[in-house]
């Protein structure tokens, strides 16, 4: 992948953007939807697995902003993409909806847990 990636998904009132471009060897990803802002960084190192060398797992770093809930979105997307593409990886998630009912976060989760598999799709794919 040598360019920005961009994936967008909706569902009722929820629309939500992925966008993620190389910065050399590793990836940064960026999540948001609603009202753009800055809700939770996350900072994933790949490196090989404390239980099995032979596998790959990662060490995150996080920072949430105060009153923002998107911390474990966040670290769950790098840590994935981390492992899986064997890099190493920056998620940076700001997602607001005034309102939000509970069955529209399972909707926010769905969604972009769809994202982040098409996004390690096109980046094994190198497009």
């Amino acid at each position: 992948m040598e360019q920005l990636l961009t994936l967008y998904k909706t569902q009722g009132r929820i629309a939500i953007t992925l966008r993620a471009f190389p910065l050399g060897n590793d990836l940064c990803v960026v999540i948001n939807g609603g009202a753009a802002h800055l809700g939770a960084v996350a900072v994933s190192q790949v490196r090989s697995s404390l239980a099995d060398p032979a596998a790959l797992s990662s060490s995150t770093s996080l920072i949430t902003l105060f009153g923002h809930k998107e911390d474990r979105l966040a670290q769950q997307t790098a840590e994935h993409l981390s492992r899986a593409l064997g890099k190493n990886v920056v998620t940076i998630c700001g997602i607001h909806l005034d309102e939000i009912t509970p069955e529209e976060v399972r909707q926010v989760l769905q969604l972009t847990e769809q994202l982040v598999e098409e996004c390690l799709r096109r980046v094994r794919a190198g497009s």
